[in-house]
């Protein structure tokens, strides 16, 4: 430890606390475990999880891609989509409130969905 310190020009206690603090940065291995599982094993080691695809991610790009198709969409078709999906109507519930049947909701939302898969689609 002398040797060093005099070839470093620093005290003996310098070089100790260089050494403790380089230890901070020494990098584990991926393959190693990422900590204790609550079954009490090591749990999975960190190559395990990395790359995994986010399933939220996914959610998000397929929302964001949504709302410009759903302002193409004329006024009478978002109200159908807006009630039945975001007010979770039933088909007969909206075919109530737009004073049409169920069958007409339902021919209206297959047509509609169509357009927004196909755009989704072709995005």
């Amino acid at each position: 430890m002398k040797e060093l310190a005099a070839h470093l020009g620093l005290t003996e206690d310098e070089v100790v606390e260089g050494l403790v603090a380089a230890n901070g940065y020494v990098a584990g291995s991926i393959d190693g475990p990422s900590g204790e599982s609550e079954a009490g094993d090591s749990g999975p080691t960190y190559t395990d999880t990395m790359g995994d695809d986010d399933p939220a991610l996914e959610l998000f790009e397929d929302v964001n891609a949504l709302g410009p198709l759903l302002r193409q969409l004329d006024e009478r078709e978002r109200t159908i989509i807006q009630m039945r999906f975001g007010q979770e109507l039933t088909q007969a519930a909206v075919g109530s409130e737009l004073n049409v049947s169920q069958m007409q909701i339902s021919r209206l939302l297959s047509r509609i969905l169509a357009k927004l898969r196909t755009g989704l689609l072709d995005t």
